[in-house]
């Protein structure tokens, strides 16, 4: 990723628009041991909390690697339970990476933050509608499976 990702100007101006980076190697102790990397590259999305809200481990192509971050972003705010925040993020990725591997899961937590912002159940059927559309053989359209009945 230092020769192809990081280097990209979207990259750079995302990572310095969201983030505090920390580059460490993968056998650093005791980094490596306190977060379980057992391989290179593992992008891991730490909250103020000091706890991991997302992890990817392999290489990322610039578009991959901010759609992956958004999708980190968004579930620091869903697990700290400001599902405005997290929507923000989610829908990001639904708009402007629509052919990203973070898509599905994206679709899937903006219909159960939907839901948990507004006590709505019809967002979760939205989601896996369009989860059972675009997605038929994703574990995220599994996951969804249950919401087909409300």
């Amino acid at each position: 990723m230092d020769a192809v990702t990081y280097p990209n100007e979207k990259v750079i101006a995302f990572v310095q628009d969201y983030f505090i980076p920390l580059q460490i190697p993968f056998d650093a102790k005791p980094q490596s041991t306190d977060f379980n990397i057992k391989w290179t590259p593992t992008l891991i999305t730490l909250g103020s909390d000091k706890k991991e809200h997302h992890r990817t481990v392999g290489f990322l192509n610039p578009d991959a690697f901010i759609a992956n971050a958004l999708l980190g972003i968004g579930k620091y705010h869903f697990d700290s339970d400001r599902y405005p925040e997290a929507l923000t993020f989610f829908e990001k990725i639904i708009s402007a990476q629509p052919q990203s591997d973070s898509m599905a899961e994206a679709v899937f937590l903006r219909g159960v933050s939907s839901y948990k912002n507004s006590g709505d159940p019809q967002p979760l059927k939205e989601a896996y509608e369009t989860l059972s559309s675009q997605f038929p053989d994703s574990e995220w359209t599994k996951r969804a499976y249950p919401y087909r009945l409300l």
